[in-house]
């Protein structure tokens, strides 16, 4: 057997768990899939008790059915490695695998993802049960790929056994080699801190303010936790490389104190992602204007992009979501799952994977629905999933090839947004000032993608962009700077918000003037600063009419305000603050540095300044001379040898009207188009 090349198709697929349902209702439930134009069936990651009934007692017959009758139909399984659901026997004789709260207390059996990584007996055992699996089905002619595991450091993403704190100290043992450089590295010289023994040194813990451990140690547990989610996942990874070398790997999630840039890097074939965009209607900020709703989602997708160019979606969403006791969802409108599907393949993925087939009747997830209800009978939703599969089926070969196309990138990185967690003096504002880009970019119709800061990235990675927007850095080295100097002295233009540059890695703020590593390239040093909230009034700032068409803008400057000091001569002021006594001061500068430039701006950035900011940049959409979309449709671009594909998405519950200049082609409705058109409400084309 050949290895198939991951994705090298559009596949669409769905979860399935055979071990939940009457046997009697496989061969229809199949046979009704491959009628939809699923091809992929993702099943097995939450079965260890049934492949492991007993410790050492294997028992493969149930899923050996169900993949025969997959194969029949023709049908290919993703099969996913048990380890996230550890079954009753193992967490009853193996108490130590099971996780701890932040104060100690065990957590119990129950639920799901309740082991630690640092087990021992616990990876033991795992690397057994991925072995044995592996050796059982690696030449089965339906099987084509493994899921290790399901979402990473979901559920929780912080680790307090016993066993947590013992790898801590052999993992700070291997990064600084001494005590002394542990000390200096966390300045535990601070409120006499210092350790003189190994078995001092414990991930946080309580102390008199809660839960508020030395800031480096709380950096560094993040690392730690990383590291040790890695190492965790490679007992299985390298086990599948070894008995199972023609089928791909992937694991999926997107969950927090995970690089999961290394761990693809070093594992996986490529990344998988759960795509919720209806979380949007229960999770958000009343206060928040001009909110992306499911639309936001496709952030989400470009930080997978950026991890994976194509991708798959293990987990989309196919109805109405939620669990017994939280997580109540709206349904989808007419149209929304559609928009959905595309909303993924238009940022890159290759295969999406409904989650899931039918509806649970028993179980956490008896709300979580599916493609199918619980009675079986033909809904909405199974006839939305049947036109896209009939699309896919009509112009899939055309996409499968293409990449998504962007000349701006939101840069972030690891260590800065593990620092903000706690560091409340720059860790709100990522979020908030990404968010904020995002929407002035999409609504404008510009692409844009995520791009990760790493100690691998080159200066080719930067390249690739016009415009990097690096909102609020405050971890930055001389060696990132440098890279950057490199980008805009050819030409790049980079863009940073306030708290820019004044951390090293070790979290521990620089002895120079603010903005630190990135002052050279700004161009200025920060006079003054500070937080603005509580009874600290909001201020505003009025934007220069240079560079700027039209009368002057005035935006507000929030959450935080930077006082600018211009320190070189190709340093333009382009806003000036209004308001107290920072008025008429700098809060927003552009230096011209080499055939680029460097922009500073001295806040938390909102849809209105990054508006401002891209057209005085002269960043605009791609298609303005052609096209003409209203601010409800999202612009995606794939493209390959043959050309680019411009993806229209329209999230409004109202026809979007678009004009065409010159002659297009919708790749899905096969119609020509020029001049006026209309999308439907949630509707999608696909021009080429």
């Amino acid at each position: 057997m050949s290895k198939l090349t991951p994705l090298d198709q559009l596949k669409l697929g769905v979860c399935y768990y055979p071990e939940h349902w009457p046997e009697q209702l496989w061969e229809d439930d199949y046979r009704r899939m491959r009628e939809l134009g699923i091809s992929v069936v993702r099943v097995g990651e939450f079965a260890w008790s049934i492949f492991e009934p007993e410790e050492g007692v294997f028992s493969f017959d149930l899923f050996d059915r169900a993949l025969d009758l997959a194969h029949k139909h023709g049908l290919k399984i993703i099969l996913g490695t048990p380890t996230a659901t550890p079954p009753a026997w193992l967490t009853q004789r193996y108490p130590e695998v099971l996780n701890a709260t932040f104060d100690g207390v065990t957590i119990q059996h129950g639920l799901r993802r309740h082991y630690n990584y640092s087990s021992t007996k616990y990876r033991e055992l795992c690397a057994i049960i991925t072995r044995t699996m592996a050796e059982h089905y690696k030449d089965h002619p339906a099987l084509i790929g493994w899921q290790i595991d399901n979402e990473f450091n979901c559920e929780t993403s912080e680790f307090y056994a016993d066993a947590d704190h013992a790898a801590f100290r052999q993992w700070l043992k291997k990064k600084y080699g001494t005590l002394d450089a542990l000390n200096a590295a966390w300045g535990t010289v601070f409120w006499s801190q210092t350790y003189s023994d190994w078995e001092q040194v414990h991930l946080p813990r309580q102390t008199t303010g809660g839960k508020q451990p030395n800031p480096h140690l709380a950096l560094d547990e993040k690392r730690f936790i990383s590291d040790n989610t890695i190492s965790f996942a490679a007992v299985q990874g390298n086990i599948l490389r070894e008995v199972a070398p023609n089928h791909w790997i992937t694991t999926n999630g997107l969950f927090g104190h995970l690089d999961n840039h290394r761990m693809t890097d070093e594992l996986l074939d490529f990344f998988s992602y759960d795509s919720y965009p209806q979380f949007s209607t229960i999770y958000y900020d009343e206060k928040e204007e001009n909110r992306l709703a499911d639309r936001g989602w496709s952030q989400s997708l470009g930080a997978v992009r950026s991890i994976s160019r194509n991708f798959c979606i293990m987990e989309q969403q196919a109805g109405p979501g939620g669990w017994v006791n939280k997580m109540d969802m709206p349904s989808p409108k007419p149209g929304q799952m559609r928009l959905w599907t595309y909303q993924s393949i238009a940022h890159g993925a290759n295969m999406v994977v409904y989650f899931r087939w039918r509806t649970a009747t028993f179980g956490q997830e008896i709300y979580w629905h599916g493609l199918n209800d619980y009675h079986n009978r033909e809904n909405r939703r199974i006839r939305e999933a049947r036109q896209i599969g009939g699309e896919l089926t009509a112009f899939g070969e055309r996409v499968a090839g293409t990449t998504y196309a962007a000349e701006v990138a939101i840069v972030r990185d690891y260590d800065n947004e593990w620092d903000g967690e706690y560091d409340v003096w720059h860790g709100t504002f990522r979020w908030k000032s990404n968010t904020e880009w995002f929407k002035a970019m999409t609504r404008r119709h510009i692409p844009s993608d995520i791009l990760f800061m790493r100690a691998t990235t080159s200066i080719e990675d930067l390249r690739q962009y016009r415009m990097l927007v690096y909102t609020h850095p405050a971890i930055m080295t001389d060696e990132t700077a440098a890279l950057l100097e490199q980008y805009v002295n050819e030409g790049g233009i980079v863009v940073f918000g306030c708290r820019t540059g004044y951390k090293d890695m070790r979290g521990h703020c620089y002895m120079r003037p603010f903005p630190g590593a990135a002052a050279n390239l700004c161009g200025i040093s920060i006079e003054e600063f500070t937080m603005v909230k509580g009874s600290r009034a909001p201020m505003f700032m009025a934007w220069s009419k240079a560079g700027m068409s039209g009368e002057p803008v005035v935006t507000a400057a929030n959450a935080f305000n930077d006082v600018l000091l211009p320190e070189s001569e190709n340093v333009q002021v382009m806003a000036t603050y209004t308001s107290e006594h920072y008025a008429g001061k700098p809060a927003v500068t552009r230096h011209s540095f080499g055939s680029g430039e460097a922009w500073y701006y001295g806040a938390v950035f909102d849809e209105a300044a990054a508006a401002l900011v891209l057209d005085a940049a002269g960043i605009s959409s791609p298609v303005s001379d052609w096209l003409e979309l209203p601010p409800q449709v999202e612009l995606s671009i794939r493209q390959d040898e043959r050309g680019p594909l411009y993806f229209l998405l329209n999230y409004g519950e109202e026809p979007a009207a678009i004009a065409v200049k010159g002659l297009k082609r919708d790749l899905i409705s096969g119609s020509e188009l020029h001049g006026d058109a209309v999308i439907e409400p949630f509707g999608v084309m696909i021009l080429e």
